[in-house]
């Protein structure tokens, strides 16, 4: 699935080359759907060559300008810097076959039969159970050589000989884009050693689906292998818990993500590694924790998942008491990410409101433009500083970098896909 041309990949290489060099974008409708069968969105964009005299329409709606990710211009300008001090999210590990999943039952037999297996056969957490799971456990299993030579991987000759029949002759018919993996086929394609090098030692680990339209995050167990449809964080506390629970990151989120058909596609590089965080307080702890616990219960006593938790959130007919409590929780939590940025004077107006998600229990329009304005400019304080200081040199934007060939690993070991073109737009 591509991105859409206000999104990731294919905004840096076209609609963002295109504002820096002149062009303008006279009209646009970010998302409708598409007019077919398919449940599919697509955007609309208009171009002008140089500066645009008339009023830019946006939806329909006069705008002061229409920004390169189809957004009205606010006070602030600009596209986000990835921080290096937020380099702790990650993307799961990408197994590329799914010849490497087993069953429960599977699993078992092979531990029944050698216990020793047990070292290789790990609970495997995908993209549906974060988001279906009231636990947040996981579905299936999955046979983990880590990056481990052959040598070592062979002492486990039953789960080996498994791969041997059913990955090898995968990867070897895999194309020429992945190549040096016919050489390690019993490893997945990319493990992300660092993702799990970062989580040693921790019981819990944030996580959230990739693709989803509540991105909400949940403490999943460690000792998992989480797939790459899923987003892990390495932390374990309850202030990053309120951090990525808060309105402030899902709107971030927002402007930053791409979708998959009419879900968001989450990418830990751009929306999470720009997101300037607060200094972390015990009032983030204490309304993370008061909402973890209680959304947990909410969930494990009607046998839902966050989808389903956050379709009654979100519905303004739903009025049971244990919803109305995590609505009131979400507003408290809020709150107190305003408080820690020292943006206390922030009106939120949290309600019922009508976005392009749909109707949201979420802060007001204005809140929602003022707080993303700041957090822009914090983001581009905070990148100031990491240059001044000599934590990293002067940097490209989001937005400027060099597009990646399908399959090429970026420096997070993160699979890209092949950008599309301006002229497939």
């Amino acid at each position: 699935m591509r991105d859409g041309p206000a999104q990731g990949d294919t905004r840096e290489v076209g609609l963002d080359w295109l504002s820096a060099n002149g062009w303008s974008i006279p009209r646009a409708v970010k998302s409708r759907p598409w007019p077919g069968d398919a449940s599919l969105e697509v955007a609309q964009v208009w171009l002008h060559r140089r500066a645009w005299d008339g009023v830019p329409t946006l939806e329909g709606r006069p705008a002061k300008r229409i920004t390169s990710a189809l957004e009205a211009a606010s006070r602030v300008s600009g596209v986000p810097y990835r921080l290096s001090a937020e380099k702790r999210s990650f993307q799961g590990s990408i197994h590329a076959s799914d010849q490497f999943i087993l069953t429960t039952g599977e699993a078992a037999e092979l531990i029944a039969a050698d216990s020793r297996n047990a070292e290789v056969l790990m609970p495997h957490l995908n993209g549906e159970d974060p988001n279906s799971k009231p636990d947040c456990s996981a579905s299936r299993w999955v046979i983990n050589f880590r990056d481990w030579p052959r040598e070592q991987a062979e002492h486990y000759p039953a789960c080996f000989e498994l791969l041997d029949r059913r990955v090898r002759p995968e990867v070897l018919g895999k194309p020429a884009s992945y190549r040096g993996w016919a050489k390690r086929w019993w490893q997945f394609w990319n493990v992300h050693t660092n993702l799990y090098a970062a989580i040693e030692g921790m019981e819990r680990v944030l996580v959230s689906a990739r693709v989803s339209k509540t991105v909400q995050p949940m403490f999943a167990p460690s000792g998992l292998v989480y797939s790459d449809a899923t987003a892990a964080f390495a932390y374990d506390d309850d202030a990053h818990f309120a951090l990525l629970t808060s309105a402030f990151h899902y709107w971030w989120t927002i402007t930053r993500a791409s979708t998959m058909r009419t879900d968001l596609r989450y990418a830990p590089s751009d929306c999470f590694e720009t997101f300037p965080q607060p200094e972390l307080t015990d009032a983030m702890s204490k309304a993370g924790a008061a909402l973890d616990m209680h959304r947990r219960q909410l969930m494990l006593e009607r046998s839902e998942g966050l989808t389903a938790a956050y379709n009654r959130v979100h519905d303004p007919k739903e009025e049971a008491t244990d919803i109305a409590e995590l609505r009131r929780l979400h507003v408290e939590l809020d709150h107190a990410m305003a408080a820690a940025y020292d943006w206390e004077d922030l009106g939120l107006d949290h309600d019922f409101w009508e976005t392009r998600q749909g109707m949201r229990f979420t802060v007001g329009p204005e809140a929602r433009i003022e707080l993303l304005d700041r957090l822009l400019e914090l983001n581009h304080a905070c990148h100031a500083d990491e240059v001044r200081l000599g934590i990293v040199a002067k940097s490209p934007r989001v937005g400027s970098r060099t597009p990646k060939r399908r399959h090429e690993l970026d420096s997070d070991g993160q699979m890209s896909e092949l950008p599309m073109r301006f002229e497939d737009l």
